[in-house]
């Protein structure tokens, strides 16, 4: 397995990855799916400090589904809270 570094830039990747492949205007079928994804992943993610962060972040700043730009700036602002917290320099949204 990825050790948590490897893991958290792979996960970011594939985060960044899925926001930038997401439909310009989703379903209402793939604004569901795409919730459910970042519901599972705080739920299933494998470091568990990484996991709780991530639960109580979506759960206070809900992925936003309704476009390709709203999940972007979700995903980079998400990003930023963490870098934040490692004391890495924030990425620009």
């Amino acid at each position: 397995p990825l050790d948590v570094d490897e893991l958290g830039r792979a996960s970011w990747a594939l985060m960044h990855t899925i926001a930038a492949y997401y439909p310009q205007k989703p379903t209402h079928a793939q604004r569901v799916q795409a919730r459910r994804f970042f519901d599972a992943l705080g739920d299933l993610y494998p470091c568990a400090t990484c996991r709780a962060d991530l639960r109580a972040d979506v759960d206070a700043h809900p992925p936003r589904c309704e476009s390709r730009e709203a999940l972007a700036k979700w995903v980079c602002e998400r990003h930023n809270v963490v870098n934040e917290k490692l004391g890495k320099a924030k990425m620009s949204c």
